[in-house]
């Protein structure tokens, strides 16, 4: 195994023309932008080597690159996931989307109003609401139901604004019954914190660690002992991918195109690695993707999985 630190000052297109690298059977590598996604997918299509991105939630643009497997599911893979997990469990229920101004925002509605019109079931009964930045929750009844549960969908990835219209929610608990869904980004806001109380809040993630699994705990007990630190996300993520798709390779060889979605040596999550086509009528593969979600439920400070 050969590991390159980007950090390193290296510069990333002298690692990939590094003739080890070239020659390498599989690349497992966590990005920091849109622009070194783009070289090293690039250089993984024009070499024929799987290239497993761990980390970046994003296909920066790429088409045409059956080399590419994105772990991280893309937020438009978000969007179809919250959509069908609200027809699935609240099929009746009133459903918000509370939103702020911005491009960003603009792009989750509009995967919200797409899904709408191609949806196999029967559609959401969406009301898209748009708030100012320092909203209250007087901002917030006008959209709610005193008789009845509402749900609402956080429609920003903006980590203030999502911690704001929970907190302004649970301000507003005992007069109205709502459960918050959020985003992926959710998993740095602290919800445990007293603001947040009496407050049903669900977000979707790829990636979930069962604290009673006893690999979690082995992981985290030897990762301690051996650095004096909690392991962090990535920790767990790099084992995970490293375990499973090596011994992917030398169950299939160099060519995973073929069983890279293949259900074997599950470590800690389920994969469901679907070929994306983003043009239907052309039909080319453009990527790998990672389509199965957690939905990762919080309520006083107790965590579970709501799948």
């Amino acid at each position: 195994m050969q590991l390159y630190d980007t950090r390193s000052g290296i510069p990333l297109q002298q690692v990939l023309q590094d003739t080890a690298f070239q020659t390498t059977a599989l690349i497992i590598g966590a990005v920091s932008g849109v622009a070194e996604l783009q070289q090293m997918a690039a250089a993984a299509n024009r070499l024929h080597i799987p290239f497993i991105n761990v980390n970046f939630p994003n296909d920066g643009g790429i088409t045409n690159n059956p080399s590419l497997v994105i772990l991280n599911s893309t937020l438009k893979t978000h969007c179809e996931g919250i959509y069908r997990y609200i027809q699935r469990n609240y099929p009746t229920r009133e459903v918000v989307f509370f939103r702020r101004k911005g491009a960003q925002e603009d792009r989750l509605k509009g995967y919200f109003t797409d899904i709408d019109k191609t949806t196999a079931s029967v559609a959401l009964k969406i009301k898209y609401i748009t708030l100012d930045d320092d909203f209250t929750s007087a901002a917030l009844t006008p959209s709610l139901d005193s008789s009845s549960e509402t749900i609402c969908i956080a429609g920003s990835l903006d980590d203030q604004f999502g911690s704001r219209l929970c907190q302004q929610l649970a301000f507003l608990n005992k007069s109205y019954h709502t459960t918050v869904i959020g985003m992926p980004t959710w998993d740095n806001i602290d919800f445990t914190q007293s603001g947040y109380a009496g407050e049903e809040i669900i977000y979707s993630t790829p990636f979930y660690l069962n604290p009673l699994d006893s690999l979690v705990k082995e992981v985290d007990q030897n990762f301690r002992a051996r650095y004096y630190s909690r392991p962090s996300d990535m920790v767990y993520r790099g084992y995970e991918s490293t375990w499973r798709f090596g011994k992917l390779l030398q169950l299939r060889g160099k060519d995973l195109a073929g069983s890279v979605g293949e259900k074997k040596f599950k470590v800690f999550n389920d994969f469901e690695i679907m070929p994306v086509f983003l043009n239907r009528q052309t039909m080319t593969l453009d990527y790998f993707e990672n389509k199965k979600l957690y939905f990762i439920r919080k309520l006083d400070g107790v965590v579970t999985n709501v799948n």
